[in-house]
This record gives C-alpha cells, structure tokens and sequence, in this order.
C-alpha cells in the first residue's frame, strides 16, 4: 500500500500561504473596521475634549472658567436654536438655505412693528413667529407637494424673504423705540444663565422627544431612510416633509427674536452669519452618538464644539478669516466622518 505523505501549503500544485497567513489578511480588516467604527462613534467626542484642554492650557486665566462657560452658552443659543431645528429637515434628506434670511425677515418683523409702528412686545414677536410658519410651509409645499428640489427651492425662497425684509424695513438699522419686555427675552438671566440658554434648552429638548420618542418621530427617520418604501407603507410623506420646514421656519424666526432682543436692535441680514455653523453643528452631530444619522443630542454637541472653538480663537487673538477657515474645514471634516459612519453602521 503507497502512503501518501500530506503536502503542505500546496493547493492544486500550486504553493499557498501558511494558515496564521491566511488568517492575518482578514483579521487586518477586521481591525481596520474597528478602528473606523471607533473613529465614527467617538471621534467628535474625543475631539471635543482635545479642543477643550488645548485651549485651557493656552489660556489657563481666562477659558476654563465658570464666565466664560456661560458666554459660550449664551452666545452658542441662537445657534443651537436654529441647528436643532435644521436636524429635523436633514433628517428626511432635505435641505433649507432659506432659514438665514427668515432670521433677518424674523428680527425686522418684530423690532419695526414695536417701535416704528408701536405694537406691544407679546405681539410683535406672534408675528414674526408666524412669518416663520408661513415660509417654513411655503417652502415644504413647494418641496414635498410640487416635488421641487429642496436645495434650489429654499435657495430661491431666501432671496424672496431678503426681499421681504428689506422692504419692511427699508434696509436700516434700527436701534431705539424696543421696549425693555423684549429686550428682557435676551438680555435677562435666570438661574445665573441667560434666558436664551434655557429657551434653546427648552427648544432642543422639544424637538428631541419629537424625533426619539414620538411616532410621527419614528415616521420622519422612515422617510430620510427610504421615502418611497415608508409611502407605499401608508406613512404621509409630502406633510411630513412640510412639517420638517415648518419646524425650521419657526426656528429661524425665533432666532431672530433672541438676537434682536438681545442687542435690543435691528440690523439688516442678520442670519446670514447662521447658515454655516447650523450646517456644520448638524454635521457634526451625525457623527456623535448615532454615526451617520442626524440627532439633535449630536447637534448639541456639535453646536458647543463650534461655540468652543470660536471662543477659543478668539481669546488666542486670532483674526476672523482664520475662525472662518477652522468653521469651514470643521464642516467638511464633519461631512467626511458623516459618510464614514454610515459606512460602518
């Protein structure tokens, strides 16, 4: 009887690496995939924290203070503001690039009615709230029932609202006649923090439940996932979508309610220095805590490391194009970590 002696690493006649070899390739893998889905979960977070020593260790006397945690929270409100309610309509894949004109429509409303017109505070502000709900539910018309693009339509839609502001208010700063009721939304404190603080806290905390522990929540993260599938599954997606840019609608009104009360007047265009951070806030915080997916408890987080950074900046005496620059780059670093947690989730 011949005994075959087994042959080793040939397969075929042709020579095959070693197991531990064969092995090696796909455990390389497997780590590089941890890596990435450590990077997508936690890479913000730890970011956040870098920045946050750096810049005490830079300026120990000044930044790890309990003053300056409450500047960059009350400064960082409008923004939260405006970047949760965004969240809401990034949710569904869509996108608002109106919202820095409402902001300015928003103020101009309210500051021109009290004082050049005489209404009381209270009043005012309804208005400029519902100017806020009638270009939010224009624009989500105009998206989800005439199916046109988010993106050009809310593009169009700000020049449109620029129009209106300007034509109310006649393109001039107005800083006298603001009754100190309204003054008081934004320049009051309570608790020690400034008013807008607990308002964008209130607002946050708001939309979060909405989105996480509602329904209609359940339903918009359906529609950003697959809008066809959630239709053909009975899910309303035209009003829905049309609620998320109501939601944004109202947010950029209120903004413009906190900042012109805050300074206690009206300057032409005020929102435009909104549209990038909300952007980059919202970006930011897809890739906190659920990677790849928009959530207002990211955006939190996002909102604070943009606050954060342009304090921080500023107090190492930096000029403004360089903070635009860092905002910019923290924009697409955010947008590239967004698509790489949805690779790995």
């Amino acid at each position: 009887m011949t005994v075959k002696e087994p042959v080793s690493g040939k397969r075929g006649g042709v020579s095959t690496p070693d197991a531990p070899a064969e092995v090696a390739a796909p455990a390389s893998r497997n780590a590089g995939r941890r890596a990435e889905v450590i990077l997508a979960k936690y890479g913000v977070l730890v970011a956040f924290l870098v920045v946050i020593v750096v810049f005490s260790l830079a300026r120990p006397e000044s930044f790890p203070t309990v003053e300056n945690l409450k500047s960059i929270l009350a400064s960082a409100a409008p923004a939260l503001v405006i970047a949760a309610g965004l969240t809401v309509v990034l949710v569904m894949q869509d996108f608002d690039l109106s919202f820095g004109s409402m902001i300015g429509l928003g103020a101009g409303a309210a500051v021109v009615l009290m004082a050049n017109e005489g209404w009381s505070w209270p009043v005012a502000v309804a208005v400029a709230i519902g100017f806020g709900v009638a270009g939010g539910a224009l624009n989500g018309y105009l998206v989800s029932y005439l199916r046109g693009p988010s993106f050009i339509i809310t593009l169009a839609m700000g020049t449109v609202l620029t129009g209106i502001e300007f034509a109310i208010t006649g393109q001039k700063t107005i800083f006298s006649g603001v009754p100190a009721g309204y003054t008081s939304i934004g320049q009051d404190e309570l608790l020690g923090l400034n008013n807008m603080v607990w308002i964008a806290a209130l607002f946050a905390a708001l939309l979060w439940a909405a989105l996480d522990r509602t329904e209609i929540g359940r339903y918009m993260y359906a529609v950003g996932g697959n809008a066809e599938a959630a239709r053909l599954a009975g899910v309303r997606t035209r009003a829905l979508r049309l609620v998320g840019f109501v939601v944004v609608g109202v947010s950029a009104a209120l903004v413009g309610v906190l900042i012109s009360s805050q300074s206690a007047s009206y300057s032409p265009s005020p929102g435009v220095a909104f549209l990038l951070p909300a952007f980059a806030a919202a970006f930011l915080g897809s890739a906190c805590f659920r990677p790849g997916e928009f959530n207002i408890p990211g955006t939190v987080v996002g909102v604070l490391f943009l606050g954060v950074i342009q304090t921080g900046l500023t107090m190492l005496d930096l000029e403004t194009y360089v903070i635009n620059l860092v905002q910019g780059g923290i924009l697409i670093s955010a947008v590239l970590i967004s698509r790489l947690g949805q690779r790995v989730t």
